[in-house]
């Protein structure tokens, strides 16, 4: 059903939320995980790939990680970086790439904090042809 599954990181603690989740569910399913974080920063947004900084050292730390749980829980894993804007690299490497779920954390911003903060699930939900799994962090 779910062959490939796109799980979306902010690399904060709510997305522990949506690891959990999509472990069990992979392993019922044997799905592979694509873990992707979208790094956002200055030098993400300036010079992309080419960027040098500590947050992306941090960020690519933080994908290896996770990538190494899931493979010790015996679920095949890779991890991608991407840079730029959220909602929009998701939705490129979805488009690009294909995945039959999209698995993301949200943070259950109301509409006002939404419009002011932006959304990249609503972008997401809104864009992909795929299913998209939102669990709200708590």
């Amino acid at each position: 059903m779910y062959n490939k599954i796109l799980v979306t990181l902010d690399a904060t603690p709510t997305d522990r939320a949506i690891v959990e989740h999509v472990k069990a569910l992979a392993k019922v399913l044997k799905s592979h995980v694509v873990l992707l974080h979208v790094a956002d920063g200055w030098a993400a947004r300036t010079y992309g790939a080419e960027a040098v900084s500590p947050e992306i050292d941090e960020d690519t730390a933080y994908l290896r990680n996770l990538q190494a749980e899931f493979q010790a829980a015996g679920i095949p894993a890779e991890a991608e970086l991407a840079f730029g804007e959220p909602g929009d690299q998701i939705v490129k490497w979805v488009r690009d790439k294909g995945c039959d779920l999209v698995a993301m954390s949200t943070h259950g911003h109301h509409f006002m904090a939404d419009l002011f903060l932006g959304s990249a699930s609503r972008r997401v939900r809104h864009s992909v042809r795929v299913p998209v799994l939102l669990l709200r962090a708590k």
